[in-house]
């Protein structure tokens, strides 16, 4: 079991991994791999059996050319993506950490807000904060203005993935509006509100798990299915929230409780 370098990717490979110890199987940890560009040739050199990914930006990787964005056209193309390489995917989780606009709840009552689209009325006003590829990136300012002819006033860069110095921007009013992931645990614990995207502007990222073709037997399958039935994006976040906040709990801990409450471990 593999997991990409970051902490929810190393919750989630627990996750499946501990599921999978308790239906009986041996199962060993490779965490902290890195990125896509590193796990997929160890999935098909048979470094690695099984990793969780992200299904939107796994089909971008796999095919540049693509135009699917929504769940169903990613997930219909996936497959085939996959098995070009030897590779094949199990069901795909309702859970997502993707892309989002944010605002706060005081933006969002004062402009009328509930989709993006909503702020094109307020570009004059409107001052944006986010990584520094959002700026130029297909999903970032051109896919906005693409898609919902928004064009903010000013953009602020800050480097840090959506983390405590883009909340603190958007928090302080330094911005009205920032690019933050969905399973931010910050979303919750600030009453952010995360705009909706009907145009699928930022393409979906469910929770999917990608394994070497024929590496699983049925029951193991199954199993692993059984963990992406249940996971969802709250799931998520509040997993990352007990990991990252200040429990500071284990991802093999947080995971072990998760399938617990959820009935999938005795």
């Amino acid at each position: 079991m593999g997991s990409a370098n970051f902490t929810e990717s190393e919750i989630l490979a627990n996750i499946y991994a501990t599921a999978l110890k308790d239906s009986g199987y041996k199962v060993k940890e490779k965490l902290n791999i890195g990125s896509r560009e590193v796990y997929i040739p160890a999935l098909t050199d048979k470094s690695i059996d099984l990793i969780p990914d992200y299904s939107g930006n796994l089909l971008s990787y796999l095919d540049a050319s693509t135009t699917a964005r929504s769940a169903e056209e990613i997930n219909k193309a996936l497959p085939g993506s996959l098995k070009a390489k030897g590779l094949a995917m199990g069901t795909p989780a309702s859970a997502e950490d993707k892309d989002a606009v944010v605002v706060t709840s005081d933006t969002a009552s004062s402009w009328s807000l509930s989709s993006i689209g909503d702020l094109a009325s307020h570009n004059s006003q409107l001052s944006m904060g986010g990584a520094p590829e959002f700026k130029t990136r297909a999903v970032g300012l051109p896919g906005l203005k693409k898609n919902y002819g928004v064009v903010p006033s000013s953009y602020t860069t800050i480097a840090d993935g959506g983390g405590p110095a883009t909340v603190a921007a958007l928090k302080d009013g330094k911005v009205k509006a920032a690019n933050i992931y969905t399973t931010s645990p910050d979303i919750p614990a600030n009453n952010f509100v995360v705009l909706k995207d009907p145009k699928n502007n930022f393409p979906a990222q469910n929770v999917t798990p990608v394994f070497r073709d024929g590496v699983l037997d049925a029951k193991a399958l199954k199993v692993v299915n059984g963990v992406s039935a249940q996971l969802t994006t709250e799931d998520l976040t509040e997993l990352n929230s007990e990991v990252s906040g200040s429990s500071k709990m284990e991802p093999s801990a947080a995971a072990e409780k998760w399938l617990k409450s959820k009935g999938l471990t005795k």
